[in-house]
């Protein structure tokens, strides 16, 4: 047991100076010091923060990359859409993304959209990624009859999106699915 948190109990009056002054320092010199934080409790702050920064920051840009990726989800799927109404309006689609008339610029800063046909009855939207940690996404729009041998046709599409990130190259569908490997989102 500590006696000198209890001091004041044992220093008592008819005790002389000389002892009680020693009594004192010899208490004072028992008292931990508590004057900050010590080297290694530093240490192990900064590894513990060190590691959960390691852990989240991966998250974090994976994050960021999809936030990126679906600007050309929405510009792909809305060149599909407008494929579908020009072939209406037009019985053809068009292979210039300014004849769409719906606003949408051919370069941005990470991915380039353009049209290819293979045929008259297909069109391939394209949304190709210009960086290395996004993924490309490809539209077929394509003419399929309801009834067989009827000669009304619709216009059905497909968004399709990369297996895997990196700079995209442009697709020709010549026929009505996704290319190769890539993984279809709606049809």
């Amino acid at each position: 047991m500590h006696i000198c948190p209890n001091f004041p109990l044992i220093v008592e009056n008819n005790m002389n100076s000389h002892f009680r002054k020693q009594f004192l320092e010899y208490c004072l010199a028992q008292k931990p010091d508590n004057g900050g934080f010590t080297l290694i409790e530093l240490l192990i702050v900064i590894i513990i923060v060190g590691i959960l920064s390691a852990i989240a920051l991966p998250s974090f840009i994976q994050q960021s990359s999809k936030a990126k990726q679906v600007e050309a989800k929405l510009f792909v799927g809305s060149m599909n859409r407008a494929q579908q109404v020009y072939y209406l309006e037009n019985t053809t689609f068009t292979n210039a993304v300014d004849n769409l008339g719906i606003g949408i610029k051919s370069q941005t800063d990470n991915y380039e959209y353009n049209i290819s046909m293979s045929s008259s009855t297909i069109a391939t939207n394209n949304g190709i990624s210009k960086k290395g940690s996004l993924k490309s996404y490809v539209g077929v729009t394509f003419l399929k009859t309801l009834i067989s041998d009827n000669t009304d046709y619709v216009a059905i599409s497909i968004l399709c999106e990369s297996p895997a990130i990196g700079e995209g190259t442009q697709q020709t569908m010549a026929l009505n699915q996704c290319p190769s490997n890539w993984i279809p989102l709606q049809k």
